[in-house]
Parts: structure tokens; sequence; C-alpha cells
């Protein structure tokens, strides 16, 4: 038996916050625009909240309503300063990448993953921390002790094939008011074990809030940046990562489409060739149509590729198999990109 550890962090998490914040921007633009070129990235605290990047759109959106909509749906109660410094897409970049060219956004490689642990094709630990945040953000709403702000990890004993066999730690430090920890930290508690018995899996012992207290937490408590919890976003280090985040950019940047498509490959290949896992690499360079290279491996080995793949995997053909101009990017920012 060997010890691994992954961690998530919950929706009012800043840097979650920052990328939610720029996918619903995004979401705004693309709905006004298909046709929209987005780069959005988003500082948050200590009072302000600082958007800046590129945007080249014909859409005209309220960014202050946005941003305190996200804000009070997340469960942040102050008033902040938004200051938008928001410019327009680099012309060179548009030379490649516009709808008549439809070259990648972007250099760089994505990757994409799937394994036999659980029906969502998931790691069981990733999918036991994305249901404890899903309820986590549920419960918040409806108990005034729990504040937005928190992040959760496992520590597992895994066997000789990285399956998860039983839980170390499972340790959680969640934002609250500290007046009524003991019913709080119930809660927690046996919301964990009550994932983990659905899946067979003990829990030895529970970390929760190390340091003793957690009230002060948010903007308040830490600075959040867009595109800084990209592990969290994607496979919680069970697999590798491109290095590109996703969140407050338009399709036709393979950071983003790309990962998508590398991750529905994996889900493809790892039912027609009954594989224990897949992982999937492509790789592009900026302004050209196709991938340079798709690569995918598994448990079996490496897998040949079909020509036919390296067309599908242009972004406007990803973008249209995908449907990736109306789909909810602010939904996928909330507790991970992939969860089923």
């Amino acid at each position: 038996m060997k010890l691994y550890s992954n961690e998530i962090v919950f929706r009012g998490h800043p840097d979650k916050v920052c990328d939610q914040i720029s996918d619903a921007l995004l979401d705004a633009y693309l709905k006004e625009d298909k046709h929209s070129r987005c780069g959005i990235e988003v500082m948050g605290g200590k009072g302000k909240i600082f958007i800046t990047g590129e945007v080249t759109s014909k859409a005209q959106i309220n960014i202050e309503k946005i941003v305190n909509r996200v804000l009070k749906d997340i469960g942040y109660k102050k008033d902040y300063e938004i200051i938008n410094n928001l410019g327009l897409q680099s012309e060179d970049i548009a030379l490649g990448t516009n709808d008549e060219v439809g070259g990648a956004g972007d250099q760089g490689m994505m990757f994409g993953y799937a394994c036999d642990d659980t029906e969502e094709m998931l790691p069981l630990a990733q999918v036991i921390l994305q249901k404890l945040s899903m309820w986590y953000d549920a419960k918040r709403k409806e108990c005034q002790y729990l504040l937005p702000d928190g992040k959760a990890q496992i520590t597992g004993y895994y066997d000789e094939n990285m399956k998860l066999k039983k839980i170390k730690y499972f340790t959680v430090s969640y934002q609250n008011d500290e007046k009524h920890r003991d019913y709080t930290d119930n809660l927690i508690k046996e919301k964990c074990t009550e994932i983990c018995q659905k899946y067979n899996i003990e829990i030895e012992q529970f970390l929760i809030n190390p340091t003793g207290k957690f009230e002060i937490g948010g903007f308040d408590g830490d600075a959040g940046l867009t595109g800084r919890k990209i592990v969290v976003d994607s496979y919680h280090s069970f697999a590798k990562v491109g290095g590109g985040a996703f969140s407050g950019k338009d399709p036709s940047k393979v950071d983003r489409s790309g990962a998508y498509k590398a991750r529905e490959i994996a889900k493809e290949y790892l039912k027609k060739h009954n594989l224990k896992w897949c992982q999937v690499q492509l790789s592009y360079a900026i302004g050209l149509e196709k991938p340079l290279a798709v690569y995918i491996d598994s448990d079996k080995g490496n897998i040949k590729v079909k020509e036919e793949l390296y067309d599908e995997c242009t972004p406007k053909n990803i973008i249209k198999d995908l449907n990736l101009l109306n789909i909810s990017y602010e939904e996928k920012a909330k507790f991970g990109h992939f969860i089923k």
C-alpha cells in the first residue's frame, strides 16, 4: 500500500471565485455574440476586484452587475470596488484564429484522462471530493453557520494499480462562524462518511480546520486569481496537466477546447478498448488548425491514432461537436471542469 493525496477547493475559495467571475463574463459575451474572442483574467483581494485581459466582441454587457451577481450567489456579502481593465484581443493573434482561418488560439499541450474507478470515469477520490464540494455549496445556502470559503483533501491508501482502498486522513478546512463548531464539524464528518460509505471506503481519521479556527476567509483572508487551480479543475494530479488554465477563455483557445476534447477521446477509448485507464495528449501551434500530435496512452500501452482523429481535433470541429458556444462555462468553473 502507498499513500497519495488529492485536493479540491470549494466554490467560495478566492481563486475559484475569480474563475467563476471570468467564466460568467465569458458566458455573457458569448450569449450576445458567438464570435466573441475572450481571455478574461480576474484578481480579487482586500475590497477590490480587478478585471483585465482581452475581449473582442460586439456584445455590450454590464460587467459590474454580472460580478455582483456571482459574488452574491457564492455567498460573498460585502461590496467590492470593481476595476475594469479589459482591452482588445491582439490583432496578431486574430490573424490566425478568426472564423475564416479557424486556427488554434494558442500553442501548447492539453491532456484528457478517464479511468474505470467510477461511473463518471474519474478517480474515486476525485469524485468523493467533488460530491462533498457540491453538497457544501448547497448546505451553506440553508445553514447560516457555514461560510463560503474552504477546501478539502484526501490522503488515501492505494494498491499497486492506484485504486483507493481506504482513507487515512480526510482533511477539511472550512470557513464558519466559529460559534457552532460542534454542530458544523459533525455536519461535515457525517457527509464525508455518507459519501464514502457508498463506495465502501473507510475513513481512519478526520482533520477538521487543523489550525483550530477559520472565520476570516474569502477576499478578506486571501487574494484570488483566475487559473490558479488548474490541478483541481482537471484530475487532481491523478493525470498530467498541460499547464494552461480554462476559465475566461473562449473555445477558440485550445487550452480549454483541446482539454475538453482530450477528455472525450479518453472516455471513448476507455470503453472501446476495455481499458482500466486512458490518457490523451493533444498539442497545437497557434494559428494552425490540426493538432501537431495526438498521443494516446493506456494500461495496455500506446494506442495507434487514426488520421481522422486529427481532423476531429481542429478547433472548429471541437467547438461544433461539443457545442462549446452554447454551454455554461460558469457552471464548469464551480466544482471542476470534469465531473462526468
